[in-house]
């Protein structure tokens, strides 16, 4: 069992990477200079600290009231944020700058230098920051978000918030921290798991002054039994003496740590198979060759005070053990990724993740959501769809970054391309590049809506029917002839990837009083919990017992105008 643990009452103090600890870092959360005014065209800011107008506290979003700027931004605003650090006395070596995210182009410069760009909003960057650094180091960081070009992915943020769209985010939002490590380190560690049988895999990098020199050694040793492997050219493979396998009643994390050459890495695994195998005559979603059902909710990763950071991480244990103690195994991280931290979380305790990728692109009311409802082009072909050569390789390059950065986390076992055929394009070529990035993981090519032909599984959104209209869906994989026509979907399990949506605001706990969005609408707890209790026995047991694999209620918590959490915006009333 996994025996990592951190203080997560506090970003400041919450080891941001827990798939890869090392002791020698420090966080730079605290309070920057921030300031809105500064030319558009400085490409390397300067100027005198007090030129910047207010303060911020990162890691929390200049949006949010925890940032302390509570401030809506323009497509035109350009961000700059300013900090100056020195290293801790025990630092040596090379030396790295982390981010864990910033939205969307961030520009950064230590002690006059320009360190580099990156671009999208969800995924971590890094800079070498060893040839630059000074006594006291002057870092600045400018930040450009323009939401309305829906190029780079951007989720459910709009300025015209509203309905199921929120409050947009700009600028850090993650942890920024500094490490320290050798002249060679370790960049990476990818695992992987087949059985009892485990392959690890180091990316690293080696100094200047050491490129020609032989591959350093490097070795694994194992917490729990102190086993030692050997790696070859950064590959080893071994297997696990009486292994226990993960599930998320029974979370079990092998701990490791792995040495390369003056290098030290303390990470963790988990053994668990995903497989599509067939149980009483229906396709089911198999968890360590057993059918597996997931029962869960959709988590949109919103916060009252922080939008997209809660205060602390120690939010992300309550919701999920909030869940767990609900009843549930399953959250659809819904078109966000979120912390590291997050993730382990649902590692050590034993919550599955169904991940959405970050759509980008316009959305469309008459096509992603009227024609859909109204039953038209469900089946038409995509691929001259959402035409934009620049939103399409900005959604790739979102995909591989979110894919390389989270497929080490045994909690996630299903990634979800597209959601209600929003930004939708070239299904089946999606899905191919992204089974070439992750095979071990079950895909759903597109949630709701417009069918894929490339797709593990067949995935449903009901919200305005009964949920027995799935039972046809059910019949249909049992029995191809039982549906009108032929489909590529047919012999795939069946997942109820959307449904419920019923809103109940509990008065004092509302974002909006004056507006309310949701899917059916009850006035006091008694007959919100009578429907809700009907919902779960009366219609979607059957369908479990018919085969159905999962289901995702809609949703986890109220989110600003949508009151139909289990629990409020605020956190403060559980509903159920």
């Amino acid at each position: 069992m996994s025996t990592f643990s951190f203080d997560n009452t506090s970003w400041d103090t919450a080891y941001p990477r827990p798939r890869m600890v090392r002791e020698r870092w420090a966080s730079l959360n605290g309070t920057w200079q921030f300031e809105l005014s500064l030319p558009r065209s400085m490409t390397v800011p300067g100027g005198d600290p007090d030129d910047y107008g207010v303060e911020i506290h990162v890691p929390y979003p200049p949006e949010s009231e925890l940032s302390g700027v509570n401030y809506p931004f323009g497509d035109e605003d350009v961000r700059f944020y300013r900090t100056a650090f020195a290293l801790p006395d025990d630092f040596a070596g090379r030396i790295l700058l982390h981010f864990g995210a910033v939205d969307q182009v961030a520009d950064v410069f230590l002690n006059g230098h320009r360190l580099g760009r990156h671009e999208g909003g969800y995924t971590h960057f890094s800079f070498d920051i060893t040839e630059v650094l000074e006594e006291v180091n002057d870092l600045i960081v400018r930040v450009e978000d323009k939401l309305d070009e829906c190029i780079f992915p951007y989720g459910k943020q709009k300025h015209k918030r509203g309905g199921m769209w929120y409050t947009p985010v700009s600028g850090i939002w993650q942890t920024v921290w500094v490490e320290a490590v050798p002249e060679n380190y370790v960049k990476d560690i990818e695992v992987t798991t087949n059985g009892a049988e485990v392959t690890v895999k180091l990316e690293t990098a080696e100094g200047s002054a050491c490129s020609s020199r032989p591959e350093l050694p490097a070795y694994l040793t194992l917490a729990e039994t102190g086993k030692r492997y050997d790696f070859d050219h950064n590959t080893v493979t071994f297997t696990v003496d009486a292994p226990a396998f993960w599930t998320p009643d029974s979370p079990t994390l092998y701990d490791f740590t792995v040495c390369y050459g003056e290098d030290s890495v303390d990470s963790y695994f988990a053994l668990r198979d995903l497989t599509i195998e067939t149980a009483n005559g229906m396709p089911r979603l198999c968890l360590n060759h057993k059918p597996y059902y997931f029962h869960g909710v959709l988590d949109q990763g919103y916060f009252a005070d922080g939008i997209f950071t809660p205060k602390s991480p120690a939010a992300y244990e309550k919701d999920i053990l909030l869940l767990k103690r609900m009843g549930f195994n399953m959250l659809r991280k819904h078109i966000k990724v979120e912390p590291d931290i997050f993730y382990y979380l649902c590692d050590k305790l034993g919550m599955a993740v169904f991940q959405d990728m970050v759509q980008n692109g316009k959305y469309s009311f008459f096509r992603d959501t009227l024609q859909p409802t109204l039953n038209i082009g469900m089946r038409r072909s995509d691929v001259h769809k959402n035409g934009d050569k620049n939103i399409h390789n900005a959604f790739r390059v979102s995909m591989e970054s979110t894919v390389q950065q989270l497929k080490s986390h045994p909690c996630i076992v299903y990634w979800t391309i597209f959601n209600e055929g929003w930004g939708q394009f070239s299904s089946a070529e999606n899905c191919r590049f992204l089974r070439s990035l992750d095979a071990s993981r079950f895909i759903d090519t597109a949630s709701g809506w417009f069918e894929a032909k490339e797709t593990d599984v067949v995935s449903k959104h009901v919200y305005f029917k009964d949920l027995k209209c799935i039972r046809r869906e059910l019949e249909a994989q049992r029995d191809p002839a039982a549906r009108d026509g032929q489909s590529a979907a047919n012999g795939k399990p069946v997942v109820l990837s959307e449904y419920g949506g019923y809103t109940y605001g509990v008065e004092g706990h509302l974002f909006n009083p004056k507006k309310a969005y949701g899917y059916r609408s009850f006035k006091d707890a008694d007959t919100y919990r009578t429907a809700l209790q009907s919902l779960f026995n009366d219609q979607l047991q059957p369908l479990i017992d018919a085969g159905l694999s999962a289901d995702v209620y809609t949703q986890l918590s109220d989110v600003e105008d949508e009151i139909n959490g289990l629990i409020t915006y605020d956190r403060a009333v559980e509903k159920l």
